[in-house]
């Protein structure tokens, strides 16, 4: 049974991705369910985190989001029985690829795929989905009249964050890091009044023209948002070219309202006394976003499945619509995968046939 795995290059720390035959699973044990795969989202694998947690292997498998039919389960499971459509996302530790034909998973990950939900759709948008519940809603506790800044708001991540915090009856305002950006973004905006919108602002950091703080100041009415979802920051002025449209810490607190929150994805930030004493004044809080943490502790498998159905509820009632690529067959996966890692493409989505 072939997959698609990632081989760290010597010296460089760089992933090569290649096609590995592995034995396929045997019978299911217990609480685990043998899933045939039909769609797997591709995504970037961070081999920092991977490190950190002592999960290095000589073969690391790629994608983890998948979406497939239930062909026999274990003695103990009692969520599913065979020709059940689920969906899941596959363990950190998990030894076999998602693009392998059949996976073993615990029946714990797993989710019910509602009909009107393509495979692909439910591969693609249930980490997004995951992400966006964790920081909206787990970090954040966004409410209704709550406005939220989502940065680089064209990303996967960031349109379906936009759609929860609308959701929620949040104002919602993105940025856009290219002219391209802008013009997905655009397709949010209502057109002659026939829907509602889903952002009150695009902010084209792209042009030097607009500054972000200054922006989001008179969005508000100079009170500052209630909260800021990152998408990456620069730590000092002089950071490389490749990090110039990330907004600087100082202007993410500057934009801060009286309470509010940031929700970072940069896991190396440090804050100097004077960043600091600005948080302390604002009364804001900053919280890491790190959505691989729901298994880390059984305490919170309740609160995981529930976002997890809750999600794919919301894509096949059409409130939430990942923003995805055309579907790419199996022999593609891997000059896919290069494309994801290198960010030359955002996600990917693997069809099996």
């Amino acid at each position: 049974m072939k997959g698609l795995y990632g081989q760290l290059r010597e010296g460089s720390g760089e992933l090569k991705f290649l096609i590995q035959e592995k034995s396929s699973p045997g019978s299911p044990e217990n609480h685990q369910v043998k899933v045939q795969v039909k769609a797997c989202a591709l995504s970037p694998v961070d081999t920092g985190f991977l490190i950190d947690l002592k999960l290095r292997r000589d073969l690391l498998p790629v994608g983890r989001e998948i979406a497939g039919i239930v062909l026999q389960v274990g003695p103990k499971v009692t969520f599913f029985q065979p020709d059940d459509e689920v969906v899941g996302i596959l363990p950190l530790d998990a030894e076999l690829s998602g693009l392998c034909d059949v996976v073993l998973m615990d029946e714990h990950l797993l989710v019910q795929k509602p009909e009107k939900v393509s495979f692909v759709e439910a591969a693609g948008g249930i980490q997004d989905g995951l992400r966006a519940y964790t920081a909206l809603h787990t970090l954040g506790r966004v409410a209704a009249g709550h406005s939220v800044l989502v940065m680089d708001g064209a990303s996967p991540f960031g349109m379906m964050a936009i759609q929860v915090a609308h959701y929620y009856g949040a104002k919602v305002l993105a940025t856009a890091l290219s002219l391209e950006d802008q013009r997905i973004l655009e397709k949010l905006r209502p057109s002659m009044g026939v829907q509602e919108s889903l952002l009150a602002r695009i902010i084209s950091t792209w042009d030097p023209k607009v500054n972000l703080v200054e922006a989001c100041l008179e969005e508000t009415g100079g009170l500052g948002v209630d909260m800021v979802i990152d998408a990456g920051v620069r730590l000092y002025e002089d950071d490389s070219v490749d990090q110039s449209l990330l907004p600087h810490k100082h202007d993410v607190i500057s934009l801060l309202g009286v309470g509010g929150h940031w929700v970072t994805t940069e896991r190396n930030l440090q804050l100097d006394p004077p960043d600091s004493r600005s948080l302390f004044l604002r009364g804001a809080s900053v919280s890491f976003l790190n959505e691989e943490v729901w298994e880390a502790s059984r305490a919170c498998q309740g609160r995981y499945l529930h976002i997890l159905r809750d999600v794919v509820e919301k894509l096949s009632a059409g409130t939430l619509r990942p923003q995805l690529d055309e579907p790419v067959p199996w022999y593609e996966a891997a000059v896919s995968m290069d494309m994801v890692q290198t960010k030359q493409a955002r996600k990917k989505v693997v069809i099996q046939f």
